[in-house]
């Protein structure tokens, strides 16, 4: 395993440590508003800090993305380090065992390193840059499949965006229509590494952060998949909007959702 992978791995079980101990005392946990429909806990912010504690141990002076931390700028900017401590708080919050940490390191401002650990089923999805993804150590791959008849889609909701409720409802109902079921699962990291793991066949949403997809992207892209935007390009980090499948499957999924992107969603 390359060192820098073995610190992800480190910091990730870290991390899971206090959320599942947390699991335990749901009613114990502190909950704020960010904004509109995004939640904060206790936990997001204990968890995000024993992920940088670790990788500060080993890397005191990468800099480091954390969505609850900001931007911890190190003195060596090649490497950055993006982090979502517990991405899924609202399942978490509700008691929903289905949430994950998400550590993804970016050596030159490429992806070269991630994680992504389901602390609940004792999930460790990793991936490194041209070595390929992995479950618990075994080779993991993206479901080749060409077409949207029989396939199953990850999605989620535009929950924090609803102005775009409309147009996803649209894209919704046209790959709906042709495929064989829809989940939405409440974790975008979860949602890219089932993707990886070929539990899933593609996967689609709107407004997500780098913190979201930044481990996912490297994890499908290493058991080869694609990751783009809703055009088909790679704006996908500064929209928010992602498609990760299959390449072939990819185009049919782009091909269904053009015609309802308008304006706003082309970008």
């Amino acid at each position: 395993m390359h060192p820098m992978l073995n610190i992800a791995v480190r910091s990730a079980r870290a991390a899971g440590k206090v959320i599942l101990r947390a699991f335990e005392q749901l009613d114990k946990i502190e909950i704020e508003s960010k904004g509109t429909n995004d939640f904060v806990t206790n936990v997001d912010i204990s968890a995000e800090l024993a992920i940088v504690e670790t990788i500060q141990k080993s890397y005191p002076n990468h800099t480091i993305i954390g969505e609850e931390c900001g931007l911890i700028e190190g003195k060596d900017s090649d490497y950055q380090w993006v982090i979502d401590p517990l991405d899924g708080t609202t399942n978490f919050v509700k008691g929903i065992p289905h949430f994950a940490v998400s550590i993804a390191l970016k050596v030159k401002g490429k992806l070269d390193q991630a994680v992504i650990y389901d602390p609940i089923r004792g999930e460790l999805f990793t991936a490194s840059r041209g070595k390929g993804a992995q479950l618990n150590g075994f080779r993991i791959r993206v479901k080749q499949s060409k077409e949207l008849n029989g396939a199953v889609l990850a999605t989620g909701f535009p929950f924090k965006h609803k102005q775009h409720t409309n147009a996803y409802l649209e894209m919704f109902k046209t790959l709906f229509g042709k495929t064989s079921d829809m989940r939405r699962a409440g974790s975008a990291a979860l949602d890219l590494a089932y993707v990886a793991a070929g539990r899933v066949d593609g996967y689609f949403e709107i407004g997500l952060k780098p913190w979201d997809t930044a481990a996912g992207e490297l994890m499908v892209i290493e058991a080869g998949g694609l990751v783009t935007d809703f055009v088909g390009g790679h704006n996908h980090n500064n929209s928010g909007n992602i498609v990760a499948s299959s390449p072939r499957l990819a185009k049919e999924i782009l091909k269904d959702i053009r015609p309802h992107l308008g304006e706003a969603l082309s970008k």
